[in-house]
């Protein structure tokens, strides 16, 4: 199983404090560094010093790393117009040298479209306007170079589109579809999906969603087994239950509740726990790290966990 640490900036982080944890994780040998795409925070607190634009930040985390995957989980399609976002997903691929992937969405947050006047659809319409995306965005970077790109949707209409930059990643970044959707999600997943993410679910509704995706990917003629199938849980490691509380207490949380419901406790619970979800197919888990100033908490993952899983 791969690991992939995964922040929540909208809660309350700078570019700087971002570039530390993207620092960590290719120091300490994780796969990927992937970060939420919100504008507004949730639940309680500031969020200051204020959210940051994801793509951005991630181009700048292109030229201050050099090994590790860079992605979103997820953008929300309902942020970026898609040929914008095609651009700037090729260019921090450019930037990365062949390292973005891109995580897309229908958007669920309403809160935050309302405080940065963003247009908030119904849910048929938010799916729709994905689907156009997911086809407009693979459509662009698919297009032989001396080619144009033509698209006519509800949504988006393309005309002659020369559908530059080319990124470097061929076909195309690995794009990753998730959710609990019945229909919709599953079909989206098996058409343009290099993984497929069950988010934050326990492992018989993990094991539900997989097997549902993998039918998808049967049902249009595509070898489930090209697709990646991936979990993401708040984390929390201590090399004792002392230091396992106070990790949660510093996030918020409840020892018991993160056991529960997420992933806690010392090294030899969280590779159980890990390998629960190993066992119905995921490949690879997003470990989401909400204390961005405990730096030794990725060491001692690192260190204790991640060679056992690997």
């Amino acid at each position: 199983m791969l690991l992939r640490i995964f922040i929540e900036p909208q809660q309350g982080a700078s570019y700087d404090d971002q570039l530390a944890v993207a620092k960590k994780t290719e120091e300490n040998g994780f796969d990927a560094f992937f970060r939420s795409d919100h504008y507004l925070v949730m639940g309680g607190g500031d969020g200051l010093p204020g959210p940051t634009d994801s793509w951005i930040t991630l181009a700048g985390l292109a030229r201050e790393t050099s090994r590790i995957k860079l992605g979103t989980l997820v953008s929300s399609a309902t942020f970026r117009n898609p040929g914008v976002l095609a651009i700037s997903v090729a260019q921090v691929d450019q930037m990365s040298g062949g390292r973005a992937e891109l995580g897309l969405g229908a958007g669920w947050y309403e809160r935050e479209h309302q405080a940065y006047g963003l247009t908030f659809p119904d849910t048929k319409g938010r799916f729709d306007i994905l689907t156009e995306q997911l086809e407009l965005i693979t459509g662009l970077w698919d297009t032989p170079l001396g080619k144009t790109y033509d698209f006519q949707g509800e949504h988006y209409q393309i005309t002659d589109s020369p559908a530059l930059p080319k990124p470097v990643q061929q076909p195309h970044p690995p794009i990753i579809v998730g959710g609990a959707g019945k229909k919709r999600t599953p079909a989206l997943a098996a058409r343009y999906a290099a993984e497929f993410n069950a988010g934050f679910r326990g492992v018989d509704e993990t094991s539900t969603l997989f097997e549902r995706v993998r039918a998808a990917c049967t049902a249009v003629g595509r070898d489930p087994q090209t697709l990646a199938l991936s979990t993401a849980h708040t984390v929390v490691v201590g090399k004792d239950d002392a230091q396992v509380k106070q990790r949660a207490e510093a996030i918020g949380r409840d020892v018991e509740d993160l056991k529960a419901n997420a992933i806690a406790g010392t090294p030899a619970e969280v590779v159980e726990r890990l390998g629960r979800f190993a066992a119905v197919g995921s490949d690879r888990q997003y470990v989401q790290i909400m204390d961005l100033q405990d730096l030794d908490h990725l060491d001692v993952i690192a260190a204790e966990v991640l060679p056992q899983v690997s």
